[in-house]
């Protein structure tokens, strides 16, 4: 019995981290729009510049987004994962983006947009995390038909289910390794 519940845990921890929790929690059936999700700083499936990770001293990278109008929209939520062959792990959560806004600068961790707030990752820190071993680094940019609500001793778990129950749009930027 404690096997089975291990592997629902492992299971269910994969799914939030890799972007699909949204598969839980809401109905297959509705469909979740498209988000372009790009960068001056990161290319598709190209290394990650040294300067956004450990090595260097630029926090979070410049992201940009764009989606088909969504009435919808009432905010924004950003979460950056990361796969290395030792873990798994979520580098940065950033919720409650005005829903009008369609991108942020270098290092936005340090001034989030107003009315925004960060979530404490996996190391324990709040806001942006940066990598440091060669894996892939997952920048997922979610469109929320709400706000995120943070329970008063909410933590990581329960704001990456807050987001995946409110997903109306999702769009990810994938960077291998780091320079």
């Amino acid at each position: 019995m404690r096997r089975i519940a291990v592997s629902v845990t492992v299971v269910a921890a994969a799914f939030a981290l890799s972007g699909c929790a949204s598969l839980m929690g809401r109905s297959q059936a509705e469909d979740i729009a498209q988000i372009n999700v790009s960068s001056p700083e990161l290319r598709e499936g190209k290394p990650l510049p040294a300067d956004y990770s450990c090595r260097g001293d630029q926090g979070s990278p410049p992201l940009r987004w764009s989606s088909q109008p969504l009435p919808k929209a009432k905010s924004i939520a950003i979460v950056v994962d990361s796969h290395t062959p030792s873990e798994s792990a979520v580098n940065w959560v950033l919720y409650n983006i005005p829903a009008t806004t369609t991108e942020l600068g270098p290092n936005a961790a340090a001034e989030p947009p107003p009315g925004s707030g960060q979530a404490k990752v996996t190391s324990g820190k709040a806001g942006y995390d940066p990598p440091c071993e060669s894996g892939n680094y997952r920048f997922t940019v979610y469109t929320l038909n709400d706000k995120v609500v943070v329970p008063k001793d909410g933590g990581l778990p329960d704001i990456l289910k807050d987001i995946a129950n409110k997903t109306i749009a999702r769009g990810r930027l994938t960077a291998v390794d780091i320079q």
